[in-house]
């Protein structure tokens, strides 16, 4: 209900953006594969509003996924220890954090290739997962 309620805000946020030939603009969503991502009300919503456009990362590949290091740093340099008396508080907080990063914005930028990611990514485990 939650995600549903979300993408109807963008639907209506952005419902007067055309592009080329007044034609209305494409919103890409790029999305992990979370179960509330892929449920039948979801879909069918999308299916009814061709102007998404949905993107989903492979399964397993949060680890690709540099928005999930961008919402770490939030946590660790805007929020972590912070004590907030209501929501609208943190709102603020997290807001201010993406005005300061706006303001000091640059690209992520891979400092490993390929080859090393994968490599890493075939190492064994350190625990026993079949105790």
């Amino acid at each position: 209900q939650e995600f549903l309620a979300f993408l109807k805000q963008i639907e209506r946020a952005y419902r007067h953006v055309v592009g080329g030939q007044g034609a209305p603009v494409e919103l890409h969503l790029v999305m992990d594969n979370y179960a509330a991502h892929k449920h039948q009300n979801v879909r069918d919503w999308l299916a009814d509003n061709p102007r998404f456009v949905v993107h989903f990362t492979p399964t397993h590949a949060s680890w690709m996924n540099l928005v999930e290091v961008w919402f770490s740093l939030i946590e660790r340099q805007a929020i972590h220890r912070g004590v907030y008396g209501s929501v609208k508080d943190l709102n603020a907080k997290i807001r201010a954090y993406i005005e300061s990063w706006n303001d000091r914005a640059h690209p992520f930028t891979w400092t490993k290739t390929a080859e090393q990611i994968l490599q890493d990514a075939k190492r064994n485990g350190t625990s026993n997962a079949r105790h």
